[in-house]
């Protein structure tokens, strides 16, 4: 399933690593998680569900879902897709949720960090936000449960659109590597924290106070830790369909596909089926060909494609029919995907009988949007509201990317669901803005000036017309109280 003829990212072979799943030697490479090792070895099924007992495999590929959870040396429920393998460690499925050993793995007392800007979650927008508060000269710490920087450009591997200073003619993969230089040469100013899951945010009159579980090579570590002000860019959750079959090993997030191809070069599968036409979809869809994966088809429930018809075409003449008017009726398999029934539907999305054909394969690949991450800032008491066109609940900001609550600020798929450039643009904004409200003042009127102009330019033309309502929505529920119409 390794994957090591790849046209534009090098999977070089790296050092073996040997570790213990269910009791039987197997091995990864360096720069593995677990779940990424596991798949290397065709290990798909990771848990099972509590009810039914059935089979459960890798989803999202980012810690958001509770799919891939597993006991690891004796503690349970750790999230294999974003642990790093290690040498002899033992992985077990787990039973039941799991239960607690009498080892000792969180510390006694919690350490303490102050600063001034505490950024959680390190993508595109929070590093980018990271870099623009350090340039104004204020103390940032950059926290990201991962055991990498990057978000979701560690594994885009397609040329971005726009102009120079939003990095057209890039590729995400490239971005990531030049913002994580511009963050280590920032050493002075931005303090890193990875692999450190926030699991507390509190709202104080004069700071805001985070608890933290870091995870280290001695065991779990926990921190308090006190910001004047809070930017929350924690990114987006993969979006569910609802279909038989849909809880099958086999069955992925695009954003999860993504994960185990392009950052861990292993192969989801043999022969896909896509399903939805967005951008996302087209895109996945095309770095799965590039991977030597087989793309069966891609389907569209609505009847026009969503993404860029520059996307299309690539995979048309690559010959991968598009479907549009057409979904996912059932996935099938015995502890796995084994195939897929696709169905014509009508202008009401409901199935036509008698149009249903039966599709081999091994992956199922769900590129159906994503909804917004608001977890940590509804625990700090964040007004949120449903907005459609945003992705769901989001954050109520105001231009500054500033929420109700003073001193925390959104930025990314977290205040609206976007591309990633926008993301990048918001993180910028955000991070100006904070510093500007703690007194630093380097050219900030003239960035925060520059930010928009930019976010009004992408949010313009026909593709950027659902963000930008959103957006509008988002400005009437700050100014109003809530929707009007």
């Amino acid at each position: 399933m390794r994957i090591r003829n790849h046209p534009i990212i090098d999977f070089k072979k790296k050092r073996k690593i040997p570790f213990y799943f269910n009791k039987r030697k197997i091995y990864g490479e360096e720069g593995d998680t677990i779940a990424s090792a596991l798949h290397a070895n065709d290990v798909k099924v990771l848990s099972h569900s509590l009810r039914y007992d059935r089979p459960r495999g890798f989803f999202c590929g980012i810690g958001k879902c509770s799919s891939c959870f597993m006991t690891v040396d004796d503690i349970p429920n750790v999230r294999t897709c974003i642990m790093p393998v290690k040498k002899d460690i033992k992985v077990m499925e787990q039973d039941k949720g799991g239960e607690l050993s009498n080892k000792q793995f969180i510390d006694k007392d919690k350490k303490r960090i102050d600063v001034e800007i505490v950024i959680v979650g390190s993508g595109p927008a929070g590093l980018m936000a990271a870099l623009a508060a350090a340039q104004q000269g204020a103390s940032v710490l950059l926290i990201d449960e991962n055991h990498m920087v990057g978000g979701q450009l560690v594994k885009q591997t397609h040329r971005f659109f726009g102009s120079r200073e939003e990095k057209a003619g890039m590729r995400g993969i490239e971005i990531a590597v030049e913002l994580m230089e511009k963050v280590a040469e920032n050493k002075e100013n931005i303090q890193l924290m990875l692999a450190t899951t926030v699991i507390g945010c509190y709202n104080g009159k004069k700071r805001h106070k985070l608890i933290a579980v870091q995870k280290l090579v001695d065991g779990d570590h926990l921190f308090e830790i006190n910001g004047n002000k809070i930017i929350v860019a924690c990114g987006a959750l993969e979006n569910m369909l609802a279909f038989p079959g849909n809880d099958l090993p086999g069955v992925y997030g695009a954003g999860g596909v993504q994960t185990l191809m392009n950052v861990y070069g292993v192969k989801p599968g043999n022969r896909v089926l896509m399903v939805g036409a967005g951008n996302v979809g087209l895109i996945v869809s095309y770095q799965l060909l590039q991977a030597g994966v087989t793309v069966d088809r891609v389907v569209e429930v609505m009847p026009r494609i969503g993404g860029y018809h520059v996307h299309a075409a690539k995979l048309r003449r690559c010959g991968v029919p598009i479907y549009t008017s057409h979904s996912i009726k059932e996935a099938y398999g015995k502890g796995k995907v084994e195939g897929a029934v696709v169905v014509e539907v009508d202008d009401y999305c409901q199935p036509i009988p008698g149009t249903e054909e039966n599709i081999s394969c091994d992956t199922i690949c769900l590129a159906v949007g994503l909804t917004p991450s608001i977890r940590l800032i509804e625990q700090i008491g964040v007004r949120t509201e449903f907005i459609l066109e945003a992705g769901g609940h989001v954050a109520v900001h105001d231009s500054s990317m500033q929420t109700n609550v003073r001193g925390i600020y959104i930025a990314g798929d977290s205040s609206g669901i976007e591309e990633a450039s926008t993301a990048m643009i918001e993180g910028q904004l955000a991070g100006v803005s904070a510093a500007t409200s703690l007194g630093y003042d380097k050219n900030a009127r003239e960035v925060k000036r520059k930010c928009r102009s930019a976010l009004k330019v992408f949010r313009s033309g026909p593709f950027g017309e659902i963000p930008r309502i959103g957006k509008e929505k988002i400005a009437c529920c700050r100014r109003n109280g809530g929707l009007t119409y």
